[in-house]
């Protein structure tokens, strides 16, 4: 025993005698990709009048510069090391083939001097294109504004901004948090300082380095508050406290830039009953700049509204457990259902007493509830708190945050891209569905989901703020719904960035799941000429008329191409690509179907908002022996709306594995009750190489057409407090 005190002892003075090093952004592999592979990529990728091209790319990226993805990267979270921005370029170019992408690391934890590498880095990925007329692929400029409010009324979202340009006098000088110091990496103790190293001898300077990047995010001061951004100094942490302080920031330096909401169902951050409405009234609106919502990504899908929410509201205003559905079990009742599953005599008053007890505590508890329950194991919860129905849900879905909420009752007009959310530098990271716990979040210290505590028919409610920051949140059941991520196409008039940037200005943009479906959605008599998706058009004195046509995706060979492997050593296509890249066979994937969502417009008149979101409105079966699925429908009822409506198409794929596609993979009775569940952990009780593989259909959505009739003229969307 005492030569085991001594040699901690000796191990943490060496720990602290060793200084941790900088972690720097990388280099950037000088080589571009093949241009006769960039060329082939736009022949398969043509959009249907010849004057576009369908470009792929992923506006949501993080490298180790952030902080969470730089804690994933420890060797306590099984993580893999380091991957700066340098990597995300080479990702993005060699093993993904992707034409553009951005870096989005949490301004939370960018220090000055990272700000300024990113910048540099970024600047450097660009520079490799052999033609800057037409690159291999365009890398933008932006971070993650990470705002988390722990109850409806304070919440607003993960956002990322993308900036247009990187010349010297086109970028801001600092990224722009939300007020998080929670996520400003707060300095371990001097225990886990002096054991991890220890603990991990071999990979010491990881810990090391880790320590040196928390030191310099904690050194930099905040920066004055009520100042012109443009006057700040360079090095101080600068916040926005919600969406329309972080526009007037970017309109203080007035550099072209998009504010891109993201994330914004998923129930990990996002507090029950959250909706869009806190968004909705004109103290918060920022249309000019926020046109765009990520509505899939590797945390799944943001699209569907659905009536349930995790609780309800009295009269009073308190909450209530609501009794479950056969589409929705509240995780409230769950609570109260184990506790009842615990007692002597489950029909005893004071087995209902407790059975009472718990929902209220859980009810209580917030973001901690899962620890209400002594002893619970991720089993009892079974599937509560889940969407049930809906495609690749995010994990706790609220459905006041999806897209279709947004549209039809808080009356923004977005257009949909999809995404990765990748922690690991690896854009585009869903050609293939393989490695699980590299490229999704699945990671995490052993055991540190688990509840160690005596299981008993009692409940106690939880103060989150006692909780270490790595048990707030429901991890464990969490871990069953990360996904590769989805992707933006672009419908663009040309490769260089300009061009893509004025697609997504226009919203001519679409999302898929994470293939490279090809989809086109138009409006074929609109007054002036045929509109594409994203397009507002007003003035239609007939019913509208619109065109579909999709293609699937290519399916893949294994391993990489030749052009990627002339390019990059076998080394290297090993560690950053995890021996896999982009690499299309010549067969694509049948499209099995077309649906069609309409929304109608808001009035006094209208039905609620279950009756105007009509998903699917129509739906095409399209034909089995033809590559590409076209057809044209119109809407007849047009008309007797009097408003804007919305209509956007959803390609749907054959059925292929994906990596968690089935969630909790709950088994069912008859009644279709989940009964039991297999997830997919975070430890070793799922092997490393199992990668939890499901069928899904993998899918694309258009952004929506906005359609008006000739009068009355569009109508400004109504604020929250006009509708209560």
């Amino acid at each position: 025993m005492k030569r085991i005190w001594i040699g901690l002892a000796l191990g943490g003075a060496l720990g602290l005698a060793c200084q941790g090093e900088h972690q720097g952004p990388g280099t950037v592999n000088p080589l571009p990709a093949d241009p006769a592979e960039v060329t082939r990529r736009a022949e398969r990728q043509p959009v249907a009048d010849g004057s576009k091209q369908i470009l792929f790319g992923d506006l949501h990226v993080h490298t180790t510069f952030s902080p969470d993805a730089f804690v994933m990267s420890l060797p306590l979270m099984g993580g893999e090391g380091a991957h700066p921005p340098a990597d995300a370029c080479d990702y993005a170019r060699h093993c993904a083939s992707l034409d553009f992408w951005s870096i989005n690391d949490h301004a939370e934890g960018l220090s000055p001097r990272h700000w300024r590498e990113t910048v540099d880095s970024i600047r450097a990925c660009n520079a490799v294109s052999a033609d800057p007329a037409n690159p291999d692929t365009v890398a933008f400029l932006g971070w993650e504004w990470s705002q988390v409010g722990p109850t409806p009324e304070t919440h607003y979202g993960h956002k990322n901004v993308v900036l247009r340009d990187l010349g010297e006098d086109e970028v801001p000088r600092r990224a722009i948090a939300a007020p998080r110091p929670d996520f400003r990496v707060p300095l371990m103790p001097l225990a886990a300082r002096i054991l991890l190293p220890m603990r991990y001898f071999s990979r010491r300077q990881e810990y090391l380095d880790y320590f040196e990047y928390q030191r310099e995010v904690q050194a930099t001061p905040a920066c004055p508050e009520g100042v012109d951004t443009r006057e700040l100094p360079d090095e101080c942490h600068e916040v926005a406290r919600d969406p329309a302080e972080l526009s007037a920031k970017l309109d203080q330096w007035g550099f072209p830039s998009l504010i891109i909401p993201h994330g914004n169902a998923w129930g990990l951050m996002t507090p029950p009953r959250s909706s869009w409405d806190l968004q909705a009234g004109p103290e918060q609106r920022i249309d000019a700049r926020q046109t765009l919502m990520e509505i899939h990504s590797g945390h799944g899908s943001s699209e569907e509204n659905r009536n349930w929410r995790a609780y309800e509201l009295d009269e009073r205003g308190q909450a209530v457990c609501p009794a479950p559905t056969a589409e929705y079990e509240p995780c409230c009742w769950r609570a109260g259902e184990i506790v009842r599953s615990r007692c002597d005599d489950p029909d005893s008053e004071e087995c209902r007493s407790s059975v009472q007890q718990a929902r209220g505590d859980y009810l209580a508890s917030g973001v901690g509830a899962h620890w209400s329950i002594p002893g619970a194991t991720l089993e009892d919860w079974k599937d509560c708190g889940q969407c049930r129905d809906c495609f690749t849900p995010a994990f706790n879905f609220r459905p006041g945050m999806s897209a279709q909420y947004a549209l039809a009752e808080a009356g923004f007009r977005f257009g949909f891209i999809g995404s990765s959310d990748v922690h690991s530098g690896r854009p585009g990271n869903g050609f293939k569905e393989h490695a699980r716990r590299q490229l999704t979040e699945a990671r995490g210290a052993p055991g540190r989901g688990q509840d160690d505590r005596e299981p008993v028919a009692a409940s106690q409610a939880v103060d989150v703020n006692s909780l270490p920051l790595d048990r707030r949140r429901d991890m464990e059941r969490g871990a069953s719904f990360l996904l590769t991520g989805g992707l933006a196409a672009a419908h663009s008039q040309g490769r260089n960035r300009g061009a893509i940037w004025k697609a997504l200005e226009r919203r001519e943009v679409y999302a898929t799941s994470g293939d490279r479906i090809l989809l086109w959605f138009d409006l074929l008599n609109a007054p002036e000429g045929p509109a594409a998706m994203g397009a507002q058009v007003a003035g239609l004195v007939e019913a509208p008329r619109f065109r579909v046509r999709a293609l699937g995706s290519f399916e893949q060979r294994p391993g990489c191409p030749a052009h990627v492997r002339s390019t990059l050593s076998d080394e290297r296509i090993e560690k950053l690509c995890l021996g896999e890249c982009y690499h299309p066979s010549d067969r694509r994937r049948r499209i099995t179907r077309i649906e069609v969502v309409r929304i109608l417009p808001r009035s006094q008149a209208a039905a609620g908002i279950a009756g105007r979101i009509e998903d699917p409105w129509r739906v095409f079966a399209c034909p089995a022996d033809e590559a590409a699925c076209e057809l044209e429908f119109e809407d007849p009822e047009f008309a007797s709306g009097g408003r804007e409506t919305a209509y956007y198409a959803r390609a749907i794929q054959e059925p292929s594995p994906a990596v968690n596609g089935g969630g909790l993979r709950c088994e069912t009775d008859e009644l279709d009750r989940c009964v039991r569940v297999r997830p997919c952990y975070l430890d070793e009780r799922t092997p490393f190489d199992d990668d939890c593989l499901s069928e899904v259909e993998e899918r694309a959505w258009s952004s929506p057409i906005f359609v008006a009739p000739a009068a009355p003229a569009l109508e400004e969307p109504e604020s929250s407090a006009t509708r209560g």
